[in-house]
């Protein structure tokens, strides 16, 4: 066997992870064990050299890894992130301006609508125009009875994960020429939906609906749309999301190669995507969920 090869088996999340719980919206520091973003392991090499790129949710989780590996890949970044996440963005942007690239920090609640739309004007104004949009921000709980699924917190959901992106693209496309890209967050829920998640399957099979019909649109002008849709992953919206410890303990390790992935495992689906790599490539959804079947 080559010594170049690396058993996709193993990795920290190996077996499993210890009962834990925040309150919404979690923070990295308080995880155990740490989520790998690939602070110490991503290489870039110059893939999106003078692009612009706005990322929801880029303070942690994919966010952070995705924000981390466009950085290195030679772009200019501006993160979202909740008011509550002010450290965790902090240390992103660090990361960004290691690499020696410009980071925006854009502390908002994108459940407001208006604000969700103006993150874009900022970015523009700020990076000097966008070329890459990776809608990311989400957020989920655990709904354990269906039949009493809270109506206003269900809107919560649909308010994050459904209509900031609606307001934030819609924003974004006038600013965007061709060659830009526009890459969701999906996930494997909109293909596999879990029922103890319910309303948040719901918003992530409607994201696909919406890559599919928004790249048939701007295909004609040169922008690509496009998804990608990660299995499990080690992120803090999973330790927010209220699961027991035995949800925590036994999370990812139903999938083929036993384990949850950490975020730096996502980040190269988003760089090919956004790259001239991608060129021919829209309306896609690309998994990366450790083997479970779309």
């Amino acid at each position: 066997m080559s010594d170049t090869n690396s058993d996709p088996r193993r990795s920290p999340t190996e077996g499993g992870f210890p009962g834990q719980e925040q309150r919404s919206p979690g923070t990295v520091e308080d995880m155990t064990p740490d989520p790998d973003h690939g602070e110490h392991s991503y290489t870039g090499a110059g893939r999106l050299t003078g692009r612009r790129a706005l990322i929801t949710g880029g303070d942690s989780g994919i966010g952070r890894a995705v924000a981390i590996a466009f950085a290195r890949e030679g772009a200019d970044v501006a993160i979202t992130h909740m008011p509550e996440e002010d450290s965790d963005a902090a240390e992103t942007a660090e990361w960004i301006e290691q690499a020696g690239r410009r980071a925006l920090l854009l502390s908002v609640d994108l459940r407001d609508l208006e604000a969700s739309a103006g993150i874009v004007e900022q970015t523009v104004a700020e990076l000097g125009g966008l070329d890459i949009l990776v809608l990311n921000a989400g957020y989920q709980t655990d709904r354990p009875d269906f039949t009493e699924l809270p109506l206003d917190d269900m809107d919560r959901v649909f308010r994050t994960n459904l209509y900031s992106l609606v307001t934030t693209a819609r924003a974004a496309v006038p600013k965007l020429e061709a060659g830009a890209s526009i890459i969701v967050t999906s996930s494997i829920q909109a293909f596999d939906p879990s029922p103890g998640l319910i309303d948040y399957a719901m918003t992530k099979a409607a994201q696909v609906a919406f890559v599919k019909a928004l790249a048939q649109e701007l295909g004609p002008q040169g922008i690509r749309v496009n998804a990608v849709a990660p299995g499990p992953v080690w992120t803090p919206l999973i330790v927010t999301t209220g699961w027991d410890d035995e949800k925590i303990e036994s999370f990812g390790t139903d999938t083929p190669l036993g384990r949850a992935a950490m975020p730096a495992e996502l980040a190269g689906a988003y760089v090919y995507l956004a790259s001239d790599a991608a060129g021919y490539v829209t309306g896609a959804v690309l998994p990366v969920t450790g083997g479970k079947p779309l």
